[in-house]
């Protein structure tokens, strides 16, 4: 029997774009802790492996973009937070490895050379930069051998934990492999799966279950069962940090990217874009609410009361105005082609759509929702 478990980190909890990075602690946003359980013939045997955003501090606000801008955020105590976060690894798991999986070109590189010239810094903790899209876009999912290859020695070093069918313990293990992406969603669990299969695989060999040049992959039903179990980790994983099934689903489940994978990520990704911007803010009130971070002060203003612009914020409004001024435009285009007086009009509204949407763009951060409780830091 395998069994998957999960343990999310409740320091720096949070949604996607709310929740980027470390704070001053050195803890680190969707931080998740992953066991890989493994029960046949009386042997049990686990392997460990961890997920955390870049431990640097930075942010990604949503300012109704697809893609909102990066920035990192210069200060003096940032490699205190980056040696904090390994040093708390370190006391916990021993032997860290540092596996970044973001791109190496436009604003994920720049996260990723920061990221990198930090762990140059610290001398007892291995980092191992692999660019995911590079490597393995096009559905090339084998290409995560180059990884491998790359960490093998010291992941096999690092082992797994062991117990015999009388109970004893033969083995423990020795490190862990931290993995992100810039979400720690998609590309991390397509690779921590990948992972675990190469240690599934050395577990059932040593127990006796396949021989040395056997491995789970060769045996259809358990296989599947293996990979369907990751891609369902995975969605919850996604749905709690993103409001989304997670992406890159069909990587996991078929090693490919299917047509019907494609339109579902980009539902899910048009989904993320929906709630990033529109429903979050509150999501992560909510969160930090229940989880304690935000203490309820009867005798402070309530952090919801909105002044101004603010109170015009929000999906409804922006809506309105585009919606409102391209049909505008569109009924006055029309109705030129019959009377010319019309031009005039349809210039006018034409313009005054261009104006709105500008508006819109310029003030985009004032039409997201967004947390009030507690400050990204």
């Amino acid at each position: 029997m395998i069994t998957l478990i999960s343990r999310r980190c409740t320091r720096r909890l949070g949604t996607r774009m709310w929740r980027r990075g470390a704070n001053s602690e050195g803890d680190t946003a969707n931080f998740i802790e992953t066991e890989q359980l493994l029960e046949v013939e009386g042997f049990r045997s686990s392997i460990l492996q961890i997920r955390g955003s870049i431990p640097l501090l930075w942010e990604q606000i949503v300012d109704l973009s697809y893609k909102p801008r990066l920035r990192i955020i210069n200060h003096d105590q940032t490699s205190k937070v980056v040696e904090r976060h390994f040093h708390d690894l370190l006391q916990r798991y021993g032997e860290t490895i540092a596996v970044d999986l973001t791109d190496k070109h436009g604003d994920e590189g720049q996260l990723s050379m920061a990221f990198s010239d930090e762990m140059q810094k610290l001398p007892n903790v291995r980092y191992v930069s692999f660019d995911f899209h590079h490597f393995c876009g096009d559905s090339k999912l084998d290409n995560l051998q180059v990884l491998y290859d790359q960490i093998s020695e010291e992941f096999e070093k690092q082992g797994y934990l062991f117990i015999d069918a009388e109970g004893k313990i033969l083995e423990e293990q020795k490190g862990i492999i931290r993995s992100n992406c810039i979400d720690c969603l998609d590309r991390t669990n397509v690779t921590q799966c990948y992972l675990g299969q190469k240690s599934i695989n050395a577990q059932l060999q040593r127990i006796g279950i396949l021989s040395s040049t056997e491995c789970i992959s060769m045996f259809g039903e358990d296989y599947e069962k293996f990979k369907t179990m990751w891609v369902d980790q995975g969605d919850e994983i996604s749905l709690e940090y993103s409001g989304t099934l997670a992406l890159k689903r069909d990587l996991v489940r078929y090693g490919k990217q299917t047509l019907s994978g494609l339109i579902q990520d980009g539902m899910s990704a048009l989904s993320r874009y929906y709630l990033n911007n529109f429903q979050d803010g509150i999501r992560q009130d909510a969160m930090d609410l229940i989880s304690g971070h935000y203490t309820v002060n009867r005798n402070s203003p309530s952090p919801f009361q909105l002044n101004g612009f603010e109170s015009l914020s929000y999906l409804p409004v922006a809506s309105a105005l585009l919606i409102g001024g391209v049909t505008l435009t569109s009924f006055t285009f029309h109705q030129a082609g019959r009377n010319a007086q019309y031009f005039v009009s349809t210039v006018f509204c034409a313009g005054l759509t261009a104006g709105v949407m500008a508006l819109v763009k310029a003030n985009g951060r004032q039409f997201c929702s967004r947390p009030r409780l507690c400050g990204l830091l």
